[in-house]
């Protein structure tokens, strides 16, 4: 059973694109289907981290906004930082699900017991991971991925009793 999800930002909750303004104010945009999954993951007792090699204010809002309980920006080492996370928490790294898109996320999807990446994922994470997702990164790949964990965890009535008996 994965209790963990494990997500990169830039390519996994976002489209990998980095706007910024004239003043030199970064933008990027997150897909709300994502950040539900995320939000009703959490609620039904699960644990997410976000592992990403940049810094951003914008992620950490977003991470607030969710209730992601685990933030490490600015990481260049994700497979380190994995191992101390999941033993800070007791876990094993077969309850661990994790997304990424790109070279330097690999180490972090070949220890986690289920990966994943986006369609656009770079063709040498494809050949690596568990599951190809259909959608791509900021474009729902994220609840996609918690869609499929949710099934496999027998925990799709409880996802949707977040929904149906909210009040």
């Amino acid at each position: 059973m994965i209790k963990l999800l494990v997500l990169d930002v830039d390519g996994c909750l976002s489209d990998g694109k980095i706007t910024y303004t004239q003043e030199g104010i970064e933008s990027k945009s997150f897909n709300i289907k994502d950040g539900l999954g995320i939000s009703t993951w959490v609620k039904i007792g699960n644990q997410v981290a976000i592992i990403t090699g940049r810094n951003s204010t914008i992620v950490e809002k977003r991470a607030k906004e969710l209730g992601i309980q685990h933030l490490f920006q600015g990481i260049h080492d994700k497979e380190r930082v994995l191992k101390e996370l999941v033993s800070s928490l007791g876990l094993e790294m077969r309850e661990v699900g994790a997304i990424g898109d790109d070279l330097n996320d690999l180490q972090m999807l070949q220890l986690a017991g289920r990966s994943f990446t986006p369609n656009n994922g770079v063709k040498e994470i494809q050949n690596r991971v568990d599951t190809t997702l259909s959608c791509n990164g900021g474009d729902g790949a994220v609840r996609e991925m918690i869609d499929i964990l949710i099934d496999e965890n027998n925990q799709r009535d409880a996802f949707m009793a977040v929904w149906i008996d909210a009040k």
